[in-house]
This record gives structure tokens, C-alpha cells and sequence, in this order.
């Protein structure tokens, strides 16, 4: 057996791309935009919306023709060579040791807080993540899914249940007014943004794994999307309604704040929960989507390796264990060392924009008519937030670079043997 199971259908498909986009993001960028922006983060949401649809829509449509676990790898390959598309997989593999260990941390705060005493402790509580995340892609992409469904679904009663219980009216659903003095602060929020919608990259890798790629792909990606974008919308809503922004504190805390004002100190117990799912739900997809690269890698290059072997379940099994120990390893590593935490989310946030502007390269190569030119407009805004970043773009370019240049001397060796 070579072949991934076809069992993600739409609404599995929405529920983990939405889970995913949600992720640790919704318990701290609306406040953090609150802060930055004020009201006018209500008009920033929806500037950034619009600004990612096009490159949804890109990468449904390159999904749509191109469903391969491969993900962006395998479209920069269709559009150049392998030898690029080699460097762009393992440019995505990269940001194991300093993107995901940082997600999983912030999964492991939550989780923490539900342990009992005897195991109380933040780096246990990461090993058990990490754990839990294993036993989760070994079930398969149909488990996974499902489990991603119900965690979709807590989230979107969390927040229902603050609009309700907040008494959000119309009036708190007013759109501020514009004007020239609104344009820097929704200009810096968006910088900030942005991170909520990086995890599509990860979820085109689950192309190859729809029932019906075709439909159900591109569908997927675009009312995920809209989801999520509805309901950090409408988090900021109640965030802004109740001032609970503004304050170092609120960045990481604005939600058990909320929670505690409106529901009472019992409540609290049920955020952690709805927490921990939300973050484990993010790092979870991307788990998979870094097995699925391995296994893609190794089913070209090395078919009869143990990386390219697929369990009864159809998952790559020894692709997933891989990443589960080096997911480990970071994490020993990360605690004991020290290390800050946001200075790794920014080196991770540099390769994955990177390989946003490397899949709207091919798409713009492979795509025809209105997709091509929707592919240009989304290549532009990656290249723009790229040059955004600043000094975190270097790394990325450096690594990728490093791995150009590992590429052409194994193309050498190869060409003289």
C-alpha cells in the first residue's frame, strides 16, 4: 500500500482549515489588534479578508487541479523542476524546530492548567501534547477530521455564547467611521494579523485525501476561511464592547477575563478546555501536513524506504513518528535552553510566507485566464508582506538558499556517477 485513504469530506474539510486558521490566534490577536487599532480593528478585519481571498481562491484553484500530499512542494514542481521543488519541501519541514514546538508550548499553557498536581509541570505538559498529537495522525485523517469537526464546533459556541451573554446589540455592530487619521493604526494591526490566516499552506498537503478533491477542495478553503475570518470578527466585537484590550495582560488573557465577567470564576475550567482544543487543533494539521511532506518526498525519491510506507490506515506511519520525536526533542530542548518564544514564531512566520509567495509563483506559471491573473495579484501581496517582515525574511531566505545550494551539489555528484 502506497496510497493515502480518501476519507476528508467538505464539512471535515472545513472543520479542521477553520480549526487550523482559529488555532492559538483567536485568544490573542483580537486583543492585541483591539489594542493596536481600537474600533477601527473592526475595519482592519475586514481589509485582511479581502486581502487573503485572492490567495485562498489561488490555492483552492491549484488544489482543485493538483491534489498531492506534496502540497506547495509538488506545485512548484509541476510549474519548474524538482530539483526547486525539493528545496521548497524541506524549507516547510524547516520550521519543525522553531515554528511548531512554539505552538505547541502555547497549547501546552492550557493544558497545564487541567493537569493534576503530580504532573503540573509545563514541559510534561508539552510531552503529553506532542503525545496526544501522535495518537491523533495515527488514527487517521478521518478521526482527525472528526475530532477537528467537534473542536470547530466548541469554538463557535464559545464565542456565540459571549455574544449572547455580552448582549451584543446593533449598536455594538456599528462600523466606526473612517478617516485619514485610521489608516496607520489599521495598517500596523494588519501586519499583526496576517498570522491568522497562515495554516492554508499546511491544509493544501490534504488535497490528495479528499473524497472528491475536485468539489470539495476548493470549497473547503474558501467557506474555512470565511469562518474563521467571521469569527475572529466577531471576538473583536465583543473584546472591544467590554474594553478587555490594551494592557499586556489582555493580550494573552482577554478571553478567561471574558469569561470570568460574564459566566463567573466556574467558568474558567471550561476555557482552558475549549483553549487547549483551539491550539491543538492548529498544531495538529500542521503535524500532519509536515508527515504527508516526508512521506511525499520519500514516495518519489525513495519508494522502498521506510518513510514512504503507509500503515492499515492509510497514514504514513514512520513519517508521523519522525516528526513526533523531533517535535520532542525541540521541546527539551526549547525549555531547557530558555529561548524566547516570539523570537521563534517570527523565524516560522518568515518560511511560511515564503512559501505562500512559492506556491502563487507556480500558480501563476500553471493556472490560465481570471486564476492567473488572481494568482499575479496574490503574488504581489505575498512579495509585499514578505518585505514586511524585516530581518525574520532573512532567515528564511537563507535557509532556502542553503538548501538551493545542497540541491545543485547532489545534482552534480549525481550527473558524475
Amino acid at each position: 500500500m502506497n496510497q493515502l485513504k480518501k476519507e476528508i469530506t467538505l464539512l471535515s474539510g472545513i472543520g479542521q482549515l477553520s480549526t487550523t486558521l482559529l488555532g492559538t490566534g483567536l485568544f490573542m490577536i483580537p486583543a492585541i489588534v483591539a489594542g493596536i487599532a481600537g474600533e477601527f480593528s473592526l475595519w482592519a478585519w475586514l481589509v485582511l479578508f479581502a486581502a487573503i481571498c485572492p490567495i485562498a481562491l489561488t490555492f483552492a484553484q491549484l488544489g482543485k487541479r493538483y491534489p498531492n500530499a506534496g502540497g506547495t512542494a509538488y506545485f512548484v514542481r509541476k510549474a519548474f523542476n524538482p530539483h526547486l521543488e525539493r528545496s521548497v519541501a524541506w524549507l516547510f519541514v524547516s520550521v519543525i524546530p522553531v515554528g511548531v514546538p512554539a505552538a505547541i508550548a502555547l497549547a501546552a499553557g492550557f493544558l497545564q492548567q487541567l493537569l493534576p498536581s503530580a504532573l503540573n509541570d509545563f514541559l510534561i505538559a508539552q510531552l503529553i501534547t506532542v503525545a496526544l498529537l501522535i495518537g491523533v495522525n495515527l488514527m487517521g485523517a478521518k478521526s482527525s477530521g472528526q475530532l477537528q469537526t467537534l473542536i470547530a464546533i466548541s469554538i463557535f459556541a464559545l464565542v456565540g455564547a459571549f455574544l449572547w451573554r455580552g448582549e451584543v446589540g446593533i449598536a455594538d455592530l456599528t462600523m466606526p467611521a473612517m478617516s485619514s487619521d485610521s489608516l496607520w493604526p489599521i495598517g500596523a494591526a494588519l501586519g499583526v494579523m496576517f498570522w491568522c490566516f497562515v495554516g492554508i499552506e499546511a491544509f493544501a498537503h490534504m488535497g490528495e485525501e479528499f473524497k472528491n478533491p475536485q468539489r470539495d477542495f476548493p470549497i473547503a478553503i474558501i467557506v474555512g476561511c470565511f469562518v474563521a475570518g467571521a469569527t475572529y470578527w466577531a471576538m473583536s466585537v465583543v473584546i472591544l464592547k467590554f474594553h478587555a484590550y490594551g494592557s499586556v495582560e489582555f493580550d494573552t488573557a482577554s478571553i478567561p477575563y471574558l469569561s470570568e465577567k460574564l459566566f463567573g470564576p466556574n467558568f474558567k475550567l471550561l476555557v482552558s478546555v475549549v483553549g487547549f482544543s483551539a491550539c491543538f487543533a492548529s498544531v495538529n494539521l500542521y503535524t500532519q501536513s509536515l508527515s504527508r511532506m516526508v512521506w511525499a518526498q520519500a514516495r518519489e525519491y525513495k519508494p522502498k524506504g521506510k518513510m514512504a510506507q503507509i500503515s492499515e490506515r492509510g497514514v504514513p506511519k514512520n513519517a508521523t513518528l519522525a516528526i513526533g520525536a523531533v517535535l520532542a526533542i525541540s521541546c527539551v530542548i526549547g525549555e531547557l535552553s530558555g529561548l524566547n518564544l516570539e523570537f521563534f514564531l517570527k523565524l516560522a512566520n518568515g518560511i511560511f510566507v515564503l512559501v505562500y509567495l512559492m506556491a502563487m509563483l507556480a500558480a501563476f506559471k500553471l493556472l490560465q485566464g481570471a486564476s492567473k491573473w488572481l494568482a499575479a495579484l496574490s503574488l504581489a501581496l505575498c512579495t509585499f508582506v514578505f518585505i514586511c517582515l524585516g530581518w525574520s525574511m532573512l532567515y528564511a531566505l537563507t535557509i532556502f538558499g542553503l538548501l538551493m545550494l545542497q540541491g545543485r551539489k547532489d545534482n552534480r555528484k549525481a550527473v558524475n556517477m
